[in-house]
């Protein structure tokens, strides 16, 4: 398969570098279980001296963070993703979680005076969310610099401390290396002149359906205009798939088959390593938007962000049951499934 995008992905002579640079957070997730209905014990007109307890009997300690979760799942398609972050005194448990699973550490800087970025959790029965986010070291993103990292093919700039995108951004540029801009929870703390700027030095841009009206919003440009900025314009919309945005036109991806849809969280940055598959493979974008698709269903089938572990053989044949079989062979070829370094991960959950 050859590139069909301009300003597009690693061509396949370059696949030997296949190293994206994942500028993004680190965190854990603590996540409760409230056994009723927030909407119980919230009284509407007392709302001004809010003064509320629950009792979660259920806790899980996750471990997450946009650049956690994409290169996990990058190294689930074989693909190196070298988290760049800040982390605090706390980080131990998930260095170990991550050395185990073979995610290279060398750009993860340790702040002791910090905590690492935390988020609290608390649903209940109705899927109704209370979340408390500490950011911890990730305030002090900024420390890090692009320039501190050689051989990345592909850059990513993710939810971090604002500064640190903001930085992050203007070096990738600087450099000259391709660069995703995905802002999710991120995007609010910026301006419509700040979204913009990070538009015109990124390659591509990747943003859920309310993150693009909020984009939109923001910078006062449609589809049409972003995508005649960047390579590509990408809109995930959930259960109804996600569309791909280019100057040629868009491309309409559908739902990968899950199957079972147990906890949605980490979606979208499963489906950010599908996408980070393609550009470093230099495949075109109906192949890279269907393994994208894929890994988003594979991980909304299990709890927490990177508890799912299937081999590159596994993923394979989960795109040929939605696909076809020649979606699997564009994505991956002949060979590809029985490459050596894609063996299922066998470290059982994170905790």
């Amino acid at each position: 398969m050859t590139q069909t995008f301009p300003a597009g992905g690693v061509s396949r002579k370059a696949e030997s570098t296949r190293k994206a640079l994942i500028c993004g957070s680190v965190a854990f997730d603590s996540i409760m279980r409230f056994e009723g209905r927030f909407r119980d014990h919230i009284l509407p007109e007392q709302i001004h001296i809010l003064n509320v307890s629950f009792l979660v009997p259920q806790l899980r300690r996750e471990f997450g963070g946009c650049a956690g979760n994409i290169a996990y799942n990058m190294r689930l398609l074989g693909d190196v993703g070298a988290p760049m972050a800040t982390v605090g005194r706390d980080f131990d448990p998930y260095r170990q979680w991550l050395e185990d699973v073979g995610i290279p550490l060398d750009h993860v800087r340790v702040v002791e005076e910090e905590l690492t970025a935390q988020a609290f959790i608390t649903t209940d029965l109705d899927d109704n969310q209370i979340t408390a986010f500490h950011p911890g070291a990730m305030q002090l993103a900024h420390l890090n610099e692009v320039s501190a990292a050689s051989g990345a093919a592909i850059g990513v700039v993710a939810p971090d401390g604002r500064t640190g995108m903001i930085e992050h951004a203007a070096q990738f540029a600087a450099a000259g290396i391709p660069f995703l801009f995905d802002p999710g929870q991120g995007l609010p703390m910026f301006s419509g002149e700040d979204l913009a700027r990070f538009i015109e030095q990124a390659t591509w841009v990747a943003v859920n359906d309310y993150e693009w009206r909020l984009l939109e919003q923001k910078t006062g440009w449609n589809e049409r205009q972003v995508s005649e900025r960047v390579a590509a314009l990408i809109v995930t919309r959930g259960a109804q798939g996600s569309v791909i945005h280019t100057r040629e036109g868009s491309i309409e991806i559908p739902c990968a088959k899950a199957r079972a849809v147990i906890d949605p969280t980490g979606c979208g940055d499963a489906y950010r390593a599908g996408l980070l598959h393609g550009l470093l493979h230099g495949l075109d974008w109906e192949t890279t938007g269907r393994i994208a698709a894929v890994m988003g269903a594979i991980k909304i089938e299990s709890r927490g962000t990177q508890n799912h572990s299937l081999s590159r053989a596994a993923i394979a044949d989960r795109l040929s049951e939605s696909f076809g079989a020649a979606a699997a062979q564009a994505a991956f070829g002949a060979a590809g499934a029985a490459h050596p370094s894609h063996t299922k991960l066998s470290t059982g959950t994170n905790r």
